[in-house]
């Protein structure tokens, strides 16, 4: 399949949402809406207990936003919606009632690492470095930061952030605690992935519900902080440096 999607499927009481684009699973604005409306629902629906985010494909877990929409980009009110896209399903994930386990079976960049570290249990293969490359094109890592300074720390996210050319391995993703396994394999961490989450469906839901706001603990601003964020990128994006960059993706 080669067009972009939002799926879910329901198996064992685990929901399981899958996004997907064929440009390495960057993602543009109206899938980015639509995996957040999908996260919403499956926090409602009684049929799930527990939800696994994943993406199509074997190589890249997500790349981040679409540099496409990007590209286009000619005034602040349209870059903060597009960087709101991730911000949306930021908080989407933080307001679900329902853990979230993460299945990271390749490389995730920019947007992608603020998804990873918006899971609350996130378990990758050994092919999946991390990278925040957006200081290299003008702009920064400033709607996702909260998300993964919440997991790795400030240090961390700012070593990451300014380091913008570099990929950082699993291994290290494990020990800064974005990850909680690495696998040596996407089968391993299938099996791995569904046996953790049909796990947790024995457990007592309303528990699980009290401890999930236990971790969010201090992220109620968020909603405001994200919106803020966007801005700052949607103006930053508009600077003659960042559309010079640019024009090397066109």
């Amino acid at each position: 399949m080669t067009k972009p999607y939002v799926k879910q499927t329901i198996e064992n009481e685990v929901g399981y949402i899958e996004f997907f684009h064929p440009a390495h699973n960057s993602l543009p604005g109206d899938v980015l809406a639509e995996l957040a409306q999908t996260i919403t629902d499956a926090g409602t629906n009684d049929a799930i207990k527990v939800i696994v985010l994943k993406s199509g494909g074997n190589r890249t877990f997500c790349a981040g936003a679409s540099f496409t929409e990007l590209i286009n980009i000619d005034d602040a009110a349209t870059g903060k919606v597009f960087f709101s896209g991730f911000a949306n399903v930021i908080n989407a994930m933080r307001k679900c009632p329902k853990f979230i386990i993460g299945r990271i079976q390749g490389k995730t960049v920019g947007g992608g690492v603020g998804l990873a570290a918006s899971t609350d249990y996130c378990m990758a293969s050994k092919y999946a470095a991390i990278k925040l490359s957006e200081l290299n094109i003008g702009i920064g890592p400033f709607v996702v930061g909260p998300a993964i300074e919440r997991k790795i720390g400030l240090s961390g996210m700012s070593q990451i952030a300014i380091d913008a050319n570099t990929f950082y391995s699993a291994e290290w993703a494990k020990q800064k605690g974005l990850f909680t396994h690495v696998f040596e394999s996407n089968e391993e961490l299938d099996e791995a992935v569904k046996t953790t989450a049909e796990h947790l469906c024995t457990y007592n839901t309303d528990a699980m519900r009290e401890m999930k706001k236990v971790f969010w603990q201090g992220t109620d601003h968020w909603d405001e902080l994200l919106a803020e964020r966007a801005a700052t990128s949607g103006k930053l994006v508009l600077s003659e440096f960042t559309k010079e960059k640019l024009k090397g993706f066109k």
